[in-house]
């Protein structure tokens, strides 16, 4: 199983690509983690619907065949390390890649919201969405973590 993640963005601050790379060579062999940035469409006057539909056709052609598709959304369930840990022993039982989709500045379209299998929300706060990628990136590495009794997780 891989994991994912189709962020809207391109050219990162070096610590948003350092932050996240740190996590994913932290993942084992057998549930890698990657990135795949989606160009954001130009803010130039179109309308919105226009806007958020460009970036959806874009994340659709990024996801794996067959992903589990998990949205993040300022609006999704609210989800604890643990859970999370539990979520992710369930998914590898499943065997499908898992595709964590994060929206540009004006969030995820309608469809992807409504194809999403599972919607989750990181945290309360707003979050700009570059650092939400390396707190995802954590999240997962904890949770991984938390499955193997590994000692980086304390509770």
């Amino acid at each position: 199983m891989k994991l994912v993640v189709c962020a809207v963005g391109t050219r990162m601050p070096a610590w948003v690509d350092a932050g996240f790379d740190d996590y994913a060579r932290r993942m084992p062999r057998e549930l890698p983690l990657t990135l795949a940035q989606i160009r954001p469409e130009p803010r130039n006057g179109k309308p919105f619907d226009a806007l958020l539909g460009a970036e959806e056709s874009r994340i659709r052609a990024a996801l794996p065949q067959r992903a589990r598709l998990v949205a993040l959304d300022e609006r999704g369930d609210d989800t604890t390390t643990r859970d999370l840990a539990a979520r992710l022993e369930h998914w590898q039982t499943e065997g499908d890649d898992v595709a964590f989709v994060i929206g540009g500045p004006d969030g995820l379209a309608a469809g992807l919201k409504r194809d999403a299998h599972e919607t989750l929300r990181l945290s309360s706060l707003t979050l700009p969405h570059a650092l939400v990628r390396v707190v995802l990136a954590e999240a997962l590495y904890r949770a991984w973590s938390v499955t193997r009794h590994h000692p980086y997780h304390r509770e």
